[in-house]
């Protein structure tokens, strides 16, 4: 369990390629994977997917 004295990191994201951008919104606006997914398989926060979406 963590202490109240450590601190919390934010954790760290790779660049990601335009490859990878075309293919994430490709598969989430086709419906075979949803943004959470997406996030969790791609290693990007879902902020960020969202705003790729807009």
């Amino acid at each position: 369990m963590k202490t109240q004295n450590e601190h919390w990191r934010k954790k760290s994201y790779q660049k990601v390629t335009l490859e990878t951008k075309l293919l994430v919104v490709d598969q989430i606006l086709t419906g075979h994977i949803s943004n959470n997914q997406a996030s969790k398989k791609y290693d990007v926060p879902r902020t960020t997917i969202s705003y790729w979406l807009r």
